[in-house]
């Protein structure tokens, strides 16, 4: 049996991580949000609908400014003694890592439980008394709103992509800023990152040059 590539074993295990982290945000989350929406009306329901959509669109904006951001300036601020600005070159090192965990784990378990919450809405909906006895009427706001989900969700996802292009410097160091900040006071550290190729090879060839 052919022995397995290291970079084929390593994603392995973390795709099996993040199988298991998914199931448990999933869970977390839908039974939280089930619990919130069961003792509130339909107001504060589709306010906690519009929480969960904007929750998601920052977690893309958040992946997608690593997989944009370049090294060199956080290297400049981290030189400087910039506060976050180790933590946010950790991050970019691990950039495929923290924009799958950003857009694909958090982003799609929002965009999931926006959908759950949404029903639960809408049944709401159709047990207030304006609604009551005129289908028509219920009808109209169960499209509009199902819509006005739908559009948000897609569009601020776009609008973020553009938004995380244009500032993902500024938008990892903001992150880098709340890791410092969970590093200081509960120890949680941003996720270790290698030395990209670029880095790796300048490196590289000014050991060479000092060598020789």
């Amino acid at each position: 049996m052919l022995p397995m590539k290291p970079v084929f074993a390593n994603s392995l295990k973390w795709s099996v991580l993040i199988f298991f982290l998914t199931f448990a945000l999933a869970c977390i989350f839908s039974v939280t949000s089930t619990v919130l929406l069961e003792g509130v009306g339909w107001g504060a329901g589709m306010f906690l609908v519009f929480v969960i959509i904007f929750a998601g669109i920052a977690f893309d904006v958040m992946g997608t400014a690593s997989t944009a951001a370049r090294e060199a300036p956080l290297h400049s601020m981290a030189a400087a003694r910039v506060r976050g600005a180790r933590q946010a070159l950790k991050v970019v090192r691990s950039a495929d890592r923290f924009a799958n965990f950003c857009n694909d784990v958090v982003g799609d378990v929002c965009a999931i439980l926006s959908g759950a919450a949404s029903a639960i809405v809408i049944l709401k909906l159709l047990e207030a008394p304006a609604l009551k006895g005129q289908p028509a009427a219920y009808t109209a706001v169960t499209v509009l709103f199902t819509s006005l989900v739908s559009a948000l969700t897609v569009g601020g996802k776009a609008l973020g992509k553009t938004f995380a292009m244009t500032h993902s410097t500024e938008i990892m160091l903001l992150v880098g800023k709340l890791f410092h900040l969970l590093e200081r006071t509960l120890g949680i550290r941003p996720p270790g990152g290698r030395r990209s190729a670029n880095n790796q090879g300048k490196r590289g060839r000014a050991n060479a040059s000092g060598s020789g």
